[in-house]
């Protein structure tokens, strides 16, 4: 296969789309979540895995990929990424269903944070101080951002209690999948690990059945089928886009759903931004960005010393 040559502009162009487009799915999740459709979040799990997989086909299918991509050398280990990923995103679309739709995005950011305790403790890698400060700043960015919820009396409200307890599981799991992708991807193709994820997921959303699928009309039908013609079709804008610049180049960007998260909840959703979640959000997006910088830096620098120390013909 020819190598792709690099384009950061195109790398950020197609980074910004996919976090359009997902945004734009997690609130067609919330939509149909809402009260008048109640689809469980099993039923859109089920929803957004299955019709994502003849996109991812089709992509794999143009490319001239398909023969190659969905080999896989590890089974069992897209199995178990499949259970915790299935885990996240189901949480993750009942978090939709109980907190504003901003609040649950600024919360989703905890999952990189994670990620890093993460890969201290299961993956044996370095963490320098640093790296520590600035999770321990997004953390108390989320601390920051739960606040409101985490008080008690009468005044708690046990379906926002619930949503908090929800989201940050949701993060957690999240977390957790990122170091089984991580540990995958020195092994197999990113194509085979996003369609066997699909596979996986899809199956596993069956087992939720008997709690409580409902029949939905043509238009929560029709809506739900986006959700994964959006969703095959985000998880190619972004796997495209790591393919044209640095992941530490478009990384930041990421960060962009959280106006879009804004925008949505205001004029779809009627959900007014606080203060104290928009100053935790942003203690959250700067911790990220920063340890994103810092890595960034780190390996420009390594690059560096590597040429250096290569012998000049």
């Amino acid at each position: 296969m020819i190598p792709t040559p690099p384009s950061p502009l195109r790398g950020i162009l197609l980074k910004c789309v996919s976090v359009m487009v997902f945004t734009v799915m997690a609130s067609i999740i919330k939509a149909t979540s809402a009260s008048g459709l109640g689809v469980p979040p099993g039923q859109q799990v089920f929803f957004r895995s299955f019709f994502a997989i003849p996109v991812i086909l089709v992509w794999l299918l143009w490319r001239g990929e398909l023969g190659v991509g969905l080999q896989t050398y590890r089974p069992m280990g897209h199995f178990y990424r499949g259970v915790i990923g299935t885990m996240a995103m189901g949480l993750g679309f009942w978090a939709l269903s109980l907190l504003p739709f901003p609040e649950v995005t600024a919360i989703g950011y905890a999952a990189p944070l994670l990620t890093v305790i993460f890969a201290a403790m299961f993956l044996g890698e370095e963490v320098h101080l640093f790296r520590i400060s600035m999770v321990v700043m997004g953390l108390l960015g989320v601390v920051i951002v739960l606040s409101p919820r985490l008080t008690t009396g009468a005044e708690m409200d046990l379906r926002e209690s619930l949503g908090t307890v929800v989201t940050l599981a949701g993060a957690s799991c999240t977390a957790l999948a990122m170091i089984f992708v991580r540990k995958m991807v020195q092994e197999e193709r990113t194509s085979a690990i996003v369609f066997w994820f699909s596979v996986t997921s899809t199956l596993l959303s069956l087992l939720t059945l008997p709690f409580g699928w409902v029949m939905p009309d043509l238009r929560t039908a029709a809506l739900l089928i986006t959700i994964g013609l959006l969703g095959g079709l985000g998880q190619i804008l972004l796997t495209s886009a790591y393919r044209y610049a640095d992941a530490s180049l478009i990384a930041p960007f990421e960060y962009a759903s959280m106006l879009l998260a804004l925008l949505i909840g205001w004029f779809v959703f009627g959900e007014a931004p606080t203060l104290v979640m928009l100053a935790g959000a942003a203690l959250v997006i700067t911790a990220g960005i920063l340890i994103i910088w810092r890595e960034r830096h780190l390996g420009l620098e390594r690059n560096r010393q590597r040429k250096a120390m290569t012998p000049q013909g």
